[in-house]
């Protein structure tokens, strides 16, 4: 019996020969009709889209949420529906959502096998049907897997003026950046902009004096030597990475840098907190504000 790493269609693999019937229904799951995995298998968002694809028969394109899957984004929930571009109409079961639209061949392409829509078309229907918020943070990790640009769906864009939601698009690419390495850092940076604050840089590279690396920051503002860093869990139970945290701030305070660290719970609880925090370093630091 193979490996059957990944989903595949049952009745396939039967005629194959490959496994039996009993096998089958003695070692393996059904995610979708006629579509298994292995007993034990987490479905994640990546098998869930492979597993829909099977559905389809090969009658499919993988698009947004699991074009974006298969483009390597990351950050995106494990339970996240299959989207898929089918032509004619299908009765979906439960885990799949399906689109009926227009892709051009340039919108098309393929990962893992499977035909997907482009980063940049992704990134186009991202944009027009997930909420705010969620869009930028899940377009930043895009543009951050693959190196697809604003500029590039801007194109796409252009090809599709009669679309919905252009205008929602249009607002989403102004706060996109693929320097952004988590949501988190998405957000901090969303909350910062929406505030009016300067719009910070991302991961800068930080110099000594003779013009070598000594670190990067998340986020900040190199004209005013003031850095936003984000601190995941790691950063308060891991004692080798505090400890390196405190030598890093005493560094970067050496080089002239202001340093405002982030944590989860401030943003979710007193995002105010994380603003007035900011806004009193670049004031201090000569940014008129």
């Amino acid at each position: 019996m193979g490996d059957f790493d990944e989903p595949f269609p049952g009745t396939w693999a039967i005629a194959a020969g490959t496994i039996t019937s009993w096998q089958l229904r003695k070692d393996f799951t059904r995610v979708f009709p006629d579509v298994y995995v292995r007993k034990g298998t987490v479905v994640t968002a990546r098998i869930r889209t492979l597993a829909a694809v099977h559905w389809a028969k090969g009658d499919a394109i993988a698009v947004g949420m699991s074009a974006a899957i298969l483009h390597g984004t990351k950050w995106i929930d494990a339970d996240t529906p299959a989207e898929l571009a089918i032509a004619r109409h299908r009765r979906t079961p439960p885990g799949i959502t399906v689109y009926r639209t227009e892709l051009e061949s340039s919108e098309i392409c393929s990962r893992a096998e499977v035909l997907v829509t482009t980063p940049a078309r992704t990134a186009f229907d991202l944009g027009r049907r997930l909420p705010f918020h969620t869009a930028v943070a899940t377009i930043d990790a895009l543009c951050n897997a693959t190196g697809v640009t604003a500029d590039d769906v801007v194109t796409v864009a252009a090809r599709h003026r009669g679309s919905r939601g252009l205008v929602a698009l249009r607002k989403v690419l102004d706060y996109v950046d693929g320097g952004a390495e988590s949501p988190q850092e998405s957000v901090t940076r969303m909350l910062l902009v929406d505030d009016g604050l300067p719009r910070p840089q991302t991961q800068i590279r930080i110099r000594d004096s003779s013009g070598r690396v000594v670190a990067r920051a998340d986020l900040g503002w190199e004209e005013w030597k003031v850095a936003v860093e984000y601190d995941g869990a790691q950063h308060w139970t891991d004692p080798e990475q505090h400890e390196w945290d405190i030598e890093r701030r005493v560094l970067l305070e050496a080089l002239g840098w202001r340093v405002v660290h982030v944590s989860a719970r401030l943003l979710r609880e007193r995002p105010h907190i994380v603003i007035d925090r900011i806004r009193a370093e670049l004031t201090a630091a000569g940014a008129r504000i």
